[in-house]
């Protein structure tokens, strides 16, 4: 009895140990999904409210962004979810999968280059919309990249972790 013991703790600790390895696997965030824009702005980040943001497709946001200036085609965009205020200011927020992390890499720079010139064309057309402008997040996680310019940047980050 006293061996049948033994070899049932020994068992469930093994289990235990075998469940418990590999947990520095995990550690990376989760990527970015097409679903993020839409928590964003449920979570209030911006000041216009859902019914004033549009969506824009895969080719538009393509064209929109100037990916293709940063060697990037088409096709490396698999998908994308943008919504972007229609009415008065610069909120918008953009989910962009691409086909790898270097792509995505890509992608930050035109988003960059995106946010700059949208300073540039907007300091004297809404000047009000700079500091959202300057503030914009652009994070890029594995293959997925995040642009929010929103006019509550910790409600957009709390939405999507």
């Amino acid at each position: 009895m006293r061996r049948i013991l033994t070899v049932a703790l020994a068992l469930t600790l093994a289990l235990g140990l075998a469940a418990c390895g590999g947990g520095g696997q995990n550690d990376a965030p989760p990527l970015y999904a097409a679903g993020d824009v839409t928590k964003i702005s449920e979570a209030g980040a911006f000041t216009a409210d859902l019914y004033d943001l549009e969506e824009l497709d895969a080719d538009t946001a393509f064209l929109l962004y100037k990916l293709a200036e940063h060697n990037l085609t088409r096709e490396d965009l698999k998908e994308c979810a943008v919504l972007r205020s229609a009415g008065a200011t610069c909120e918008e927020a953009a989910v962009l999968s691409f086909t790898d992390a270097d792509k995505a890499e890509a992608a930050v720079s035109a988003l960059d280059g995106y946010i700059t010139g949208q300073i540039s064309a907007n300091r004297d057309y809404r000047p009000a919309e700079v500091s959202k402008l300057e503030n914009a997040w652009i994070d890029r996680r594995g293959e997925t990249v995040l642009l929010v310019v929103a006019n509550d940047l910790e409600a957009a980050k709390s939405a999507v972790g």
